[in-house]
Formats: C-alpha cells, sequence, structure tokens
C-alpha cells in the first residue's frame, strides 16, 4: 500500500476502508511516512471529508495507536466531561466534586490551554502545591481513595492524534468535523470513562461559531463514540460571553469555591446542573431532572460537594485551607478598574475580546511551552442584564506587568456593550443530545 495512492483516493472523494485507515494512523503513529504527505491527506479530508464509517474508523485506529486505561477495577462506573472550550470555562472544576459527592467516580485527564480558551490543568496548577503529573495508576489509586482525581493527559494515550494535530495546526486543517470528531472521541475512550457528557460550544469565544456547526459536530461525535460502544451525550452551549464573573487560572479557582459555597451566576448554574443531570440520571442517581437538581443542592447546602474539593486538593499535594483564604494564591502585583462611561444594562461581553484581553495581562499562552501568569487575569464586576452607572467599575484587571496591563486595557473596554432598555433573559444551553 502506497501512501500517495490514498492522497489521490481521499483527493478525488472516494471512501477509504478500514485497512486504509489502519495504514494511514500506523504510518502516523510510526512516522514512516514525510508530514508533507500526511499534511497532503489531511488537506484532502478537510476538503471532501469522511463517511460516519471512516470517522469511526479513524478514531478507532487513534485509539488502539497507543494506551488505553483500564478503569474497570474501579465500581460503579466512571463518568467523564469534555469542552471544545471557552472563556471562563471553570465547569470541571465544579462538576467534579458535585459528581463526587453524588457518589459518581470520576477519572478525568485535562490539558494546559493554548491560545485564546484556558486549561483546567492551568487552573488547578494555580493552587500552590497541586500535583497534576500523576501517572494512571496514581490516578487510578486516589478516584478509589477519594471518589474523583484529575491529571494532565499522558502522551502514551492516542499519541497518533498528537502527531496529527501539530500538522493540523500549522496546515490549516484543525477545523474540520470528522478531524476534531475522532480527535475528541478517541481521547475520551482511551481515557477509560463509561460515560462522557460532551459540552461543545459555539460563538465568539469558541471555535465553533454557530448552533448549527455544534449540533452537526456535537452529533458526529455522539455517533461515532456508539459506533464504538460507547455512550456519549452532548450539551450545546453559548460561549459569546465569558461565563461566569472570573477569567484567568487562580481567579476561575475561587469562582468555582464560590460556587460550592452556594454564590453562583446563573449562566454557570445552568449549564452545570444540565450536565450533572444528564450523569445522575445516567448512574440511576436520579430518575429526572428535578430529582437530579434536588441532590445538587442538596450536596451544595450540606457543604458535601465543598468537602470533595478540599480532599482532591489535599489528595494532589496542594493546601485544602486555599478554598477559606484566596489570600493563599499568588497574588498579582497591579491592578486596574474600567469605569463605565455611561449608565444603561450591559447588553454584551465579548468572549473573544475579553480572553484575548487576558491573555495580554499574562493569563495565557501562545506554546504549550510558555510561562503564564496564575494571578493574573479579569474580574467582570458587571455581566450581562446589569445596571450600571456612569463611573461604575465594570470590570478589574490584573497583571504583575505595567506593560502587560496597558495593552490589555484597550481590549478589555472593547468587550463590552450597554444598552438603555434590559436586555431579556440569558438562556446558554441551546439544546441537549
Amino acid at each position: 500500500m502506497r501512501f500517495v495512492d490514498l492522497i489521490e483516493k481521499k483527493k478525488k472523494g472516494f471512501e477509504h476502508t478500514k485497512e486504509e485507515i489502519d495504514f494511514i494512523v500506523s504510518s502516523v503513529t510510526n512516522e514512516t511516512v514525510p508530514d508533507y504527505q500526511i499534511s497532503a491527506w489531511l488537506m484532502a479530508v478537510y476538503f471532501q471529508g469522511m463517511t460516519e464509517t471512516e470517522t469511526a474508523y479513524f478514531t478507532d485506529a487513534i485509539i488502539k495507536s497507543g494506551d488505553i486505561i483500564d478503569l474497570t477495577s474501579i465500581k460503579g462506573g466512571i463518568a467523564d466531561k469534555h469542552s471544545t472550550g471557552g472563556v471562563g470555562d471553570k465547569i470541571t472544576i465544579i462538576l467534579l466534586p458535585l459528581l463526587a459527592a453524588c457518589g459518581i467516580p470520576v477519572a478525568k485527564l485535562s490539558g494546559k490551554g493554548l491560545g485564546h480558551t484556558g486549561g483546567t490543568i492551568d487552573k488547578l496548577e494555580s493552587i500552590p502545591g497541586f500535583r497534576t503529573d500523576l501517572n494512571i495508576e496514581e490516578l487510578i489509586a486516589k478516584v478509589k481513595e477519594i471518589g474523583f482525581a484529575i491529571a494532565s493527559q499522558t502522551k502514551k494515550l492516542t499519541p497518533a492524534d498528537g502527531k496529527l494535530y501539530a500538522l493540523r495546526d500549522v496546515t490549516a486543517t484543525v477545523d474540520s468535523m470528522p478531524l476534531i470528531a475522532s480527535s475528541v472521541v478517541s481521547k475520551k475512550i482511551a481515557s477509560g470513562a463509561d460515560f462522557v457528557v460532551l459540552d461543545v460550544k459555539y460563538g465568539s469565544g469558541a471555535f465553533i461559531k454557530t448552533e448549527k456547526e455544534a449540533e452537526k459536530l456535537s452529533q458526529l461525535m455522539i455517533d461515532t463514540a456508539s459506533k464504538l460502544g460507547r455512550k456519549f451525550n452532548a450539551v450545546i452551549s453559548s460561549m459569546d460571553q465569558p461565563l461566569g464573573r472570573m477569567v484567568g487560572n487562580s481567579l476561575e479557582i475561587e469562582e468555582s469555591i464560590d460556587f460550592l459555597k452556594g454564590v453562583c451566576t446563573p449562566d454557570i448554574k445552568e449549564l452545570t446542573y444540565e450536565i450533572s443531570a444528564l450523569t445522575l440520571i445516567h448512574f440511576k442517581k436520579a430518575k429526572d431532572k428535578n430529582e437530579a437538581f434536588s441532590k445538587i443542592d442538596s450536596v451544595i447546602k450540606n457543604g458535601q460537594a465543598l468537602m470533595c474539593l478540599k480532599k482532591l486538593i489535599k489528595s494532589q499535594g496542594g493546601n485544602p485551607d486555599i478554598t477559606e483564604d484566596y489570600s493563599l494564591f499568588k497574588q498579582p502585583g497591579i491592578s486596574y478598574e474600567i469605569k463605565a462611561d455611561k449608565e444603561g444594562y450591559v447588553k454584551n461581553i465579548d468572549a473573544y475580546k475579553t480572553a484575548h484581553a487576558c491573555k495580554l495581562l499574562g493569563a495565557g499562552r501562545e506554546k504549550k511551552t510558555d510561562d503564564i501568569d496564575y494571578s493574573a487575569g479579569i474580574k467582570l464586576n458587571k455581566i450581562y442584564g446589569e445596571y450600571v452607572k456612569k463611573g461604575e467599575t465594570v470590570a478589574t484587571l490584573y497583571s504583575d506587568s505595567t506593560d502587560k496591563l496597558l495593552s490589555a486595557i484597550p481590549e478589555a473596554k472593547s468587550a463590552f456593550e450597554f444598552s438603555k432598555d434590559k436586555p431579556v433573559e440569558r438562556k446558554i444551553v441551546y439544546r441537549v443530545i
């Protein structure tokens, strides 16, 4: 079998066989073909697409390119959740202790942030001493001990995907539905979970821009997982505006802790409860959404969810006192308050502009090797639908660098839009599949 013939076949829009897909993925994994040929094949896929059957074959081959985590020793089944990336998206950090408090084990592998979206691992590593470099044996042991654990993704899982993504990133082929679906689904299945909820985001702060595109991708990922014998659900949610009030690593941990203490914004509550309910119903911890919501309320009010987070922090080397004393986080050197130049209601806060400003402050990275400032970020003093007086603070910027702060101010200011009339109540969950 020659790789050039497979490029030609896909270029003309023909469907690959399972044997051809296996050959392509093994060639990528073993580095037996040059990058320029893989790039040519990726571009052919970008323009010609893949059938659902091809996508399933491709996903399965990527899974088998590396290790597959065996979590069967953990009784009761394992839940997982994946977000396609957003701004101020701290849902994982809130969700895991909620599920653990409800008796659902979670073994989570997450990544670092890149570009304008934040990474769950970066947020957790803002907790002094918190370890994310767990090996698989440690991860499983901690799940058995306290009910859940979270660690950095290992290169031994789906190595073919890592190599393919590096090429997709530099050949403008990232936004291909079958390539996205195979990347996400392969990592989740290889991670060993029995049930996965996908949080598929659309809007200015997301990679996918429209509801319909998000719907199409969600269905493709669910169907691909189903062909491989796994149950996935998807929550399609808006990312036109940041989630909650905090954007930045340690700031988002603080907001997550506040949520578990019963203080939250409507958007975070809506999305967290929706994902939690799907999981509770699947694991037969609740018969319907109302009962699930009641259980979530209960573990927040009685402090069990917060206690689970404290156990996680202690178990992975961090100081659980951080949940009561935010001064234990690294503190920013300087801050700046953005004032409203008019009165009215907050009509919109552009998610992408907010994320870009946050990155300029030092909270994000261009390359995975870049250092980040855990204390940098933005607090949204005013969010969608809230009334603002002229001269009132709408956002507070934090950084360790005056130059970085000055570069971020114009972008953060331009993110806000105001209106004289109060905007309609905002719902961020578009559809559940």
